[in-house]
């Protein structure tokens, strides 16, 4: 797995494809995906596991993915995982900047940021915690709630981050059902946080 401290036109990619995003700030927008392989955090409850093992997935270079992004008509480019900051982003960022894209990160923040970002997708795990630094520059704070519990772990992180940096609570895909009221009404309760929904999955899209 590559070190993230050197910048690199060649990365590890799961898939590539073109869609709606279904979650946070941005969701409803069409945006182009780019889902890096390669992931030390393992969540219990993930849903792409087969990304966490880069070695099972092409290297592609940074230019080749970008011809594929470019066919389509949105410029929003999410980079997710897997987690996408095991590699330096340098390289493939600037050059979808200045191919007309807004690059959006989504990532759990366990590693140091690289790459030139519009946005930042903060999503901490408990497995692996992330770095202060990255608290700081996070632009949206996405909180997957999968117990009772995770609403204290939340505002530990709300604390953190800056003042600007919007708060979203979303329930894990597997308990949403069961979490869905509780979460409804701690966001009544302190609406200083919204409520985010992997709609996408209710949509059938990828």
């Amino acid at each position: 797995m590559q070190e993230n401290t050197q910048s690199s036109h060649i990365l590890p990619v799961m898939e590539q494809f073109y869609t709606i995003q279904g979650e946070g700030f941005y969701q409803g927008h069409a945006a182009y995906f780019i889902r890096l392989a390669g992931c030390d955090v393992g969540c219990t409850w993930c849903d792409v596991k087969e990304s966490w093992d880069a070695t099972k997935h092409p290297l592609l270079t940074a230019e080749s993915i970008i011809e594929k992004a470019k066919v389509h008509p949105a410029r929003l480019a999410v980079i997710t995982g897997g987690e996408p900051l095991l590699y330096n982003l340098e390289v493939l960022t600037t050059i979808l900047q200045n191919a007309g894209f807004r690059t959006n990160l989504e990532t759990s923040g366990a590693h140091p940021l690289t790459g030139q970002w519009d946005w930042i997708c903060l999503s901490p795990k408990k497995f692996k915690k992330p770095l202060p630094s990255i608290c700081s520059k996070a632009h949206e704070l996405k909180m997957i709630v999968h117990s009772h519990t995770d609403f204290r772990w939340a505002e530990q992180y709300a604390d953190l981050v800056n003042s600007d940096c919007l708060l979203f609570l979303q329930p894990e895909w597997e308990r949403a059902e069961e979490m869905l009221p509780s979460l409804i009404r701690y966001v009544q309760a302190n609406p200083k946080w919204q409520i985010s929904l992997q709609t996408h999955k209710y949509l059938n899209i990828p």
